[in-house]
């Protein structure tokens, strides 16, 4: 059984950076990733890093200002978020897939954490 538990959200400013973490109990060599869902919108992916961290995928929207990033020694997975934009506002949650990765596909992944919101006036 694995379980995770996302923290560092917050509100913010236009422009501003934040660092998500998520706290994995467990196993953590699989891949993993990161998904926000808006307010009356689908959960889209954000990021997704393998389980040796040599590989990883972005959405467009995010990439050049998010990066994802995981410490198996310390068994916590990451997202670092600069120039943050209102729309990036949404609840984030990180996900682990029970294989090598990196996986871009909601439905491909195992577990989910509770998330965590991120605001971001403007």
């Amino acid at each position: 059984q694995v379980q995770l538990v996302e923290s560092g959200g917050g509100l913010v400013q236009a422009g501003d950076s934040l660092r998500l973490s998520c706290a994995v109990s467990g196993r953590t060599w699989y891949a993993m990733g990161w998904f926000r869902q808006a307010p009356g919108k689908e959960r889209e992916f954000v990021a997704a890093i393998s389980s040796s961290g040599g590989s990883t995928n972005y959405a467009d929207s995010v990439k050049g200002r998010f990066t994802i990033s995981r410490d198996n020694a310390k068994m916590t997975l990451y997202l670092q978020m600069n120039s943050l934009k209102p729309e990036d506002t949404a609840v984030y949650y990180c996900a682990v897939d029970l294989s090598l990765g990196p996986t871009i596909a909601r439905y491909d992944y195992d577990y989910w954490g509770q998330g965590t919101q991120v605001t971001v006036s403007s």
